[in-house]
């Protein structure tokens, strides 16, 4: 009983150390204000991607509005299709899929054409780390900032110096753009309309 609390106790610290740990590495050396940042173009969709549960997905009927359909996968890989019910879409490419579609809608209209594209990718994860409430790995939603990142960990603790709070990519290079949380709350602005990638790590000094 002791020696299990023990080894409790030992990963608890040894969590905290790490955290601790990436968030010295990742806050150090030169940065950038966002002001300046020029930010890279996003990655296109591979024509390859893969779907997965989570993604949401357009498929349209060609001249069938009632068999078009915005669906999200759902953890066991299949969406919601009319007259078609529940499908797998998850492990297929979207032109795999339509093609799928398009073989079963044969059954109520005459050569159906029907394309699947990827609305919505699947929520990615960004660690956050330093001087907020809950340092950690969250999973965010296409198209977040970093305030919604700030928000899943809690928030500032009361150490947290609002004016550096960074923002860590390591794709395509490696960059650290600084941010202060006043240009965050801000309607307009670099700083507003800064989007966070996969792979991310907010750092609070």
């Amino acid at each position: 009983m002791v020696r299990a609390r023990h080894m409790r106790t030992a990963r608890a610290v040894g969590s905290a150390l790490s955290v601790l740990v990436l968030g010295a590495c990742a806050a150090g050396g030169p940065y950038t204000p966002v002001s300046a940042y020029e930010e890279p173009p996003a990655p296109a969709t591979p024509a390859g991607y893969v779907i997965q549960p989570g993604d949401v997905l357009q498929v349209r009927v060609f001249n069938q509005p009632d068999m078009s359909a915005r669906a999200k996968v759902r953890d066991d890989g299949k969406v919601s299709i009319p007259f078609l019910n529940d499908v797998v879409a998850a492990g297929f490419t979207p032109n795999a899929l339509a093609q799928q579609l398009q073989q079963r809608l044969k059954e109520f209209i005459n050569s159906p054409v029907v394309t699947v594209s990827l609305e919505e990718a699947r929520p990615f994860s960004v660690s956050v780390l330093g001087e907020v409430n809950k340092p950690g790995v969250y999973a965010v939603p296409v198209g977040a900032g970093v305030l919604q990142a700030l928000a899943a960990a809690g928030g500032f603790t009361q150490y947290a110096s609002r004016d550096r709070i960074f923002v860590v990519r390591e794709t395509p290079q490696r960059a650290r753009i600084r941010f202060q949380f006043e240009e965050l709350t801000q309607a307009t602005g670099k700083a507003a309309t800064f989007r966070l990638r996969a792979g991310d790590t907010v750092v609070v000094e």
